[in-house]
This record gives C-alpha cells, sequence and structure tokens, in this order.
C-alpha cells in the first residue's frame, strides 16, 4: 500500500492550476512503494506522476533527491524529472503534505530478471555513478552503520521473537563490520535503493530508473553490492552466479573496479544484506498489524547475510 494521504479532486485541481501540464482527466492512487503516497495523473497533455511526501522523507532532502534527478537527466540517464511550477520551483504543497509532479516513464518492472535485465543493470548503475560524479550537492547515508546500529537498538531485544539466536548473531555482524568496514574507497553519489521494483524495463531494454530518495554519497561499490542482492538471488534463496556474471561485467564495461573495490565486495554485500534486514525486521517488530505502511518479511535477508559470510572473494559473485 502506498497511498496513505487521500486526495480530493478539488484540491488536486487547485494544485495543479500551479503547473503548466493540462487540464486534470483523471488519477488514480499507485498501490506500489513503501515510502510516499504516489497517483498517476493523465492530464491533456501527458501522463504524470504525483508524490505526496510523507513523514519518512525529511523535506530538507527534497533538493538534493529532485537536483539529482535533473542532473542525471543532462547526463544522459534515463529517469524522471521533476516538472517546475510556474514560479519555478519544483515543490508546493497539497493536503498537508510536501509534493511533486514527476514526469512519467514508459515500462514495467520484472518480477522475473533475467540474465539480460542484470547485465542492462550493471550498465546503468555504472552510468549513473559516472554521470553524477559532479553532481554538486551531497547528502551524508542516513543508513550507513550508525543507521543500522539505531534500527538494531530498536529491535534487538525482540529479534528472537523471529528466530531464535538472531540477536547473538547480529551482534557478531556488528563486531566485524565496525572493524573491518571499508572506509578508503571511491565515493561519489549512489542509488543506495536499486532493487527491480525502481528500475523499468521495455521487453529486455532498460528503459528507466526511478525513486531516489535513498540516494546519498556513498561507497561506489556498496551500490554495486546492493544491487548483487537485489538481482542476483533466485526465489528459492540461491545465488545465480550467472546474473552476477554478467551484472558485474556490465558494470566494468563502463566503470572499472579497483582491486581494493573488488577486495571488499564480500563484505559490502554482507552488509548491504544487513542493511535491509535491520529495516524489514525494525519495521515487523514495531509496526501494528493492519497499518498502511507496508511490511515485508526480514527472513529473505537473513538468509542473504548467511550466504555471505560464507564468500571469501569476489570471484564467487562472478567478478573476473
Amino acid at each position: 500500500m502506498a497511498v496513505y494521504t487521500d486526495v480530493s479532486e478539488n484540491e488536486l485541481g487547485a494544485f495543479l492550476k500551479e503547473y503548466s501540464i493540462g487540464d486534470l482527466l483523471s488519477y488514480k492512487g499507485i498501490a506500489e512503494g513503501s515510502e510516499n503516497s504516489n497517483f498517476l495523473l493523465h492530464t491533456t497533455s501527458g501522463s504524470y506522476i504525483l508524490t505526496l511526501y510523507e513523514k519518512r522523507v525529511d523535506k530538507d532532502d527534497l533538493p538534493f533527491f529532485l537536483g539529482l534527478m535533473e542532473h542525471l537527466a543532462k547526463k544522459g540517464i534515463s529517469c524522471p524529472l521533476p516538472v517546475h511550477r510556474r514560479d519555478g520551483s519544483v515543490t508546493g504543497t497539497l493536503a498537508g503534505r510536501t509534493a511533486a509532479v514527476i514526469t512519467f516513464l514508459e515500462g514495467m518492472w520484472m518480477r522475473r530478471p533475467t540474465v539480460a535485465h542484470c547485465r542492462e543493470v550493471g550498465t546503468a548503475l555504472a552510468s549513473l555513478h559516472v554521470a553524477g560524479a559532479d553532481f554538486p550537492l551531497s547528502r551524508p547515508n542516513a543508513l550507513d552503520i550508525a543507521g543500522w546500529r539505531k534500527l538494531w537498538e530498536g529491535s534487538h531485544d525482540r529479534a528472537d521473537e523471529v528466530e531464535k539466536g538472531l540477536a547473538a548473531e547480529v551482534d557478531a555482524d556488528f563486531a566485524t563490520f565496525e572493524c573491518n568496514w571499508p572506509k578508503d574507497l571511491p565515493a561519489g553519489v549512489i542509488h543506495a535503493d536499486l532493487f527491480p521494483d525502481n528500475v523499468f524495463f521495455l521487453g529486455e531494454r532498460l528503459s528507466g530508473l526511478i525513486d531516489f530518495y535513498f540516494a546519498c554519497n556513498d561507497l561506489y561499490a556498496y551500490d554495486v553490492a546492493i544491487c548483487l542482492n537485489a538481482w542476483c538471488f533466485e526465489k528459492d534463496g540461491s545465488f545465480n552466479l550467472t546474473k552476477g556474471t554478467a551484472l558485474l561485467a556490465a558494470y566494468q564495461a563502463v566503470r572499472p573496479l579497483s582491486d581494493a573495490e573488488k577486495q571488499a565486495l564480500p563484505i559490502l554485500a554482507r552488509g548491504a544484506a544487513l542493511r535491509f534486514m535491520l529495516t524489514r525486521l525494525y519495521d515487523w517488530l514495531t509496526i501494528p498489524d493492519g497499518a498502511l505502511v507496508q511490511k515485508r518479511d526480514p527472513m529473505e535477508f537473513i538468509r542473504k547475510v548467511r550466504f555471505h559470510r560464507q564468500i571469501n572473494s569476489a570471484s564467487e559473485y562472478g567478478l573476473k
């Protein structure tokens, strides 16, 4: 569920008068997503996405997120563009929420990605990293190790309700990360959430990247590690080496990884899995059943963390 704030037709009509996008023909809520309220708009000039930013998104971060989309689009990355209002701004207020109108991208996300899709993602991720290198704004990663620790502090005492022994297991992971997490690797703007539902395809051709609301400045190789977790595991939890090989080869064809990045990939992939496990675990334990926020089972990423603990070399992910 991703419509947390309802919008009346009269409210929306008044809001859209501040834009030069024609008259409203229809609108409907979009059920996918978990952070904001999203609506598909049809106007006399075309289709758009309306986003109402809910409490999980800091309004002070919006210039970074929306400015990044514009910057990347100018560099040839296919991503949504914020539509400017008549006064030149890119946000307004609707139903008590900060809101923006974003251009609509054609395509659909792949529920069962193929090797070809993974190859396209590798190319797109590296291209994003290169294109964002001279973006003038910066944003710290709110979900770095310190951010994970805050989530863990809110989940630790009940973690064994999900699986007995989980608390001690994750405590050991933190001890490893806090001593061994890489620091002096190439860094810049990363997407930080490039899961299949944030990538659109037309057939096997990637048509666009969406949802930049976790984007931040961090290690490029950490973004690669997130994609290995997001794209290269099958429904049964097994790692698909062919997909990993395709994603990593395509990435390196655009932006080669340094030797240090290659060596760090196993711990980065383990940390990326823990990061998504912790956000899921926190929501799983703290959000009441029946609440609007979507709760996702943390066990998928608990299993991924365990897989990565056994990895000794990036070659086991398919890195040539």
